[in-house]
């Protein structure tokens, strides 16, 4: 159960005002991610990095939601999830499943026409900047979440990991190809950014049915 009674008022106000905070520079940077992905991976041709892109898009919807908890606990400490998060819940998890079947389906077309991207050295230089971001902000999710006695919070920060998953598979696919030229690596690291977006959608659904924490 959430709650911050070890610690003085003012100086909990503080800390919910950071958690705020990181949530909309969460969400933020996922819009600019997303856009910036999403237009070299359609320019370069590479799938793995438009996929990361629109994954970054789905990531917006869960930030939403998780920016809105931050304030629910703030309001009222040890409360469970609300209608709000459940929906966002719900159409971020349907997201995830849309991404899974355009994914997997363009991966396939894409094996099947021998298509490979041009470059991808954007895929580098995104998912080295989107590691190192998302790795500061596990780490100020967690020293808020620990200093506030968070469950929540805390579970937000695991959740965010998640996003580094993305990153480094990403990272790998375009590194790979960009010293190999191996032209079916675009399409496993497609597969593989499908995999977890499946394993993300299917949490969110487990998580709508019941109170356990983190809202992506």
């Amino acid at each position: 159960m959430d709650t911050n009674i070890a610690l003085h008022h003012p100086e909990s106000e503080r800390l919910f005002k950071i958690g705020f905070r990181l949530a909309l520079f969460t969400i933020l940077y996922n819009i600019a991610e997303g856009l910036i992905s999403m237009y070299f991976g359609y320019k370069d041709e590479s799938l793995t990095l438009f996929g990361f892109g629109a994954d970054s898009f789905i990531e917006v919807l869960s930030g939403l939601g998780i920016a809105h908890m931050v304030m629910r606990i703030q309001r009222h400490p040890g409360s469970n999830r609300d209608n709000f998060e459940r929906t966002a819940l719900t159409i971020t998890g349907y997201s995830f499943y849309v991404l899974v079947i355009g994914l997997s389906g363009t991966s396939m077309y894409n094996l099947w026409i021998g298509r490979k991207p041009e470059t991808t050295l954007w895929g580098v230089i995104i998912s080295v900047i989107s590691i190192g971001v998302m790795a500061a902000l596990v780490y100020g999710k967690r020293k808020v979440g620990s200093q506030l006695n968070s469950d929540a919070m805390l579970a937000d920060a695991e959740c965010t990991r998640v996003c580094i998953s993305m990153s480094v598979i990403l990272l790998l696919s375009s590194g790979v190809y960009e010293l190999t030229k191996f032209s079916f690596i675009d399409t496993i690291g497609t597969l593989g950014l499908a995999y977890l977006s499946f394993k993300e959608g299917r949490e969110c659904f487990e998580k709508v049915k019941k109170n356990s924490h983190c809202s992506c």
